[in-house]
């Protein structure tokens, strides 16, 4: 029996027709992603019911019925039955929360005006702006003269910072630390335990992968003590013990304790997860290194280290994050971080209010998020930046 072996072959072509009104459009982006199965459904409408519930308590709370500064706000305005946060009190009190109890200016304290309160504290202001020029140009990958730029940084600048908040030269007043406080003290000692822990965390890393059995023992020895113990142990030791084992009449600043100490404790961590990046490169990465006849530090420098780095950022970045909110932890050996200066300005009663505390808690928590959030957007810029393609998009 013969088969039939006739083919069909269109002749005109069949215009697309339209998507599904349920797929395409806000319709298809809520089926895909919010109503995709049952449970999905579910923990949507539970979500959404949330939402509707908190988020006009917070607008009230927040922004509504809170207290703004303005002329003629006192304390009795955040008293007021149903008064949100006390943001005139915040206001009130900006001067102490970044600057502490650091003087003012003689003659500009004396002047009325903002540019007057500006200038009342210049010499912490000047060493905001200098900071934020040397560190924004750092930064930035795209420009140049980043040697010069580092050398200002990281050599430079440290003099000036010093100088300019002790004093006791060029006719400045000499400031002690213990007069240092709010935000200030809080950027001062995260920067430092940043600056000093990355390189320092890098030796430790590369000393435990030694073939050099003394250097390896003393390097596992210091990252296992140092995180053995928890940070408040670390302060307490610096600020309690510490001047126990010195010569009679020698102190160390209790800055400057603080500061070693959260340095060598954040160093110890940052070991661990350049090790787990350098750990995480190919064997045929070294080999290629010493086939071309380079030496240890000019392969690391030049190929491990680039690469290594470049693999743990998010857990570079994440042991700074860290580093950042833990400075708030020298509050209890009585060092004026912005934290502390919160807790004391809320013992303040030309502000008493059932909401006060809630505020400069609010206060202490948005400035902390700011730091903190803009060192992860750089970090995922970085990431982004770096990346080779040797990975799925």
């Amino acid at each position: 029996m013969a088969k039939n072996n006739t083919i069909y072959v269109r002749e005109e072509i069949i215009a697309e027709k339209p998507a599904p009104n349920l797929s395409k459009g806000i319709v298809g982006w809520l089926r895909e992603n919010l109503f995709s199965s049952v449970l999905n459904s579910i923990l949507t409408v539970i979500g959404v019911a949330f939402l509707i519930w908190v988020v006009p308590i917070l607008y009230g709370f927040l922004i509504g019925n809170a207290v703004w500064p303005g002329e003629g706000v006192t304390k009795a305005d955040c008293q007021a039955p149903g008064a949100g946060a006390c943001w005139a009190y915040i206001e009130d009190r900006m001067s102490f929360f970044i600057y502490g109890f650091f003087p003012q200016d003689a003659y500009w304290a004396t002047q009325e005006g903002f540019f007057a309160s500006i200038m009342a504290y210049w010499r912490v202001n000047a060493v905001f702006l200098v900071g934020i020029l040397l560190i924004v140009p750092l930064m930035w990958p795209d420009l140049p003269y980043k040697g010069i730029n580092a050398i200002l940084f990281f050599a430079v600048y440290p003099v000036f910072v010093y100088f300019m908040l002790t004093g006791g030269v060029f006719g400045l007043e000499e400031v002690p630390t213990v007069k240092w406080g709010g935000l200030t003290v809080t950027l001062i000692i995260g920067l430092v335990g940043i600056v000093v822990s990355l390189p320092l965390g890098i030796i430790l890393a590369l000393g435990r992968q030694s073939k050099m059995p003394i250097i390896k023992s003393i390097c596992i020895m210091f990252i296992e003590v140092w995180r053995a113990v928890p940070l408040i142990s670390v302060l307490f030791m610096a600020s309690v013990m510490l001047p126990l084992f010195m010569p009679v009449g020698m102190s160390v600043d209790k800055l400057l304790r603080a500061l070693i100490g959260v340095s060598l404790f954040s160093s110890a961590y940052m070991a661990e997860v350049v090790r787990g990046g350098l750990q995480a490169l190919p064997k045929g990465q070294f080999e290629a290194a010493a086939s071309l006849g380079l030496n240890y530090w000019k392969s690391m420098f030049f190929i491990i280290l680039p690469q290594a780095l470049k693999h743990v950022i998010p857990g570079i970045v994440n042991s700074f994050i860290a580093l950042f909110k833990d400075t708030s932890l020298v509050a209890i050996v009585g060092i004026f971080d912005l934290l502390k200066t919160v807790l004391v300005a809320n013992l303040n009663l030309d502000w008493a209010s059932k909401n006060q505390a809630i505020t400069g808690y609010l206060f202490a928590a948005m400035v902390f998020w700011v730091f903190c959030y803009g060192m992860s957007r750089y970090s995922l810029m970085m990431e982004r930046r770096l990346d080779t393609g040797h990975r799925d998009k």
